[in-house]
């Protein structure tokens, strides 16, 4: 399992590098000013942030139970990545359309945009990351 360490360094990690590439992106590609994106982007990234520390443990924990190891094949980051992105999307879509002012409608498609994104660059962040960080006990049981 990972640490408390670990997963701090990767939620934080996977919230900068995202937001620096989401922010220009979804800004060009809805004809929206930076700003009123960066912050959709920022408080979407603040909420992710505590869903994602969340989240990874939880299915680190069912995974773990029900596998008997954290180790993620390729379908299971998948999985991860759908879960995950399902969540957030629940939480969003409100925050959106207020915020700029759009129709639930517009809010969704927005948002479907960014979970797009966010899935793609989840699965290989996720893998890098792990790469670069492997789990030092991939088995979860003490040393």
């Amino acid at each position: 399992m990972r640490t408390t360490r670990d997963r701090i360094r990767h939620a934080i990690s996977f919230e900068v590098i995202g937001l620096a590439l989401i922010t220009p992106l979804a800004a060009f590609l809805f004809h929206m000013p930076m700003t009123s994106i960066g912050v959709v982007a920022l408080v979407g990234s603040l909420l992710a942030t505590g869903w994602n520390y969340l989240y990874n443990i939880l299915f680190d924990q069912v995974s773990l139970r029900l596998r008997g190891t954290v180790i993620k094949t390729v379908p299971l980051r998948v999985l991860h990545a759908v879960l995950f992105e399902f969540g957030l999307l629940l939480v969003l879509l409100p925050f959106i359309a207020w915020y700029l002012d759009i129709s639930i409608w517009q809010a969704l498609v927005m948002d479907i945009g960014f979970a797009l994104f966010y899935m793609g660059y989840a699965f290989v962040f996720n893998w890098a990351y792990d790469r670069i960080f492997p789990i030092p006990n991939p088995t979860g049981q003490r040393a």
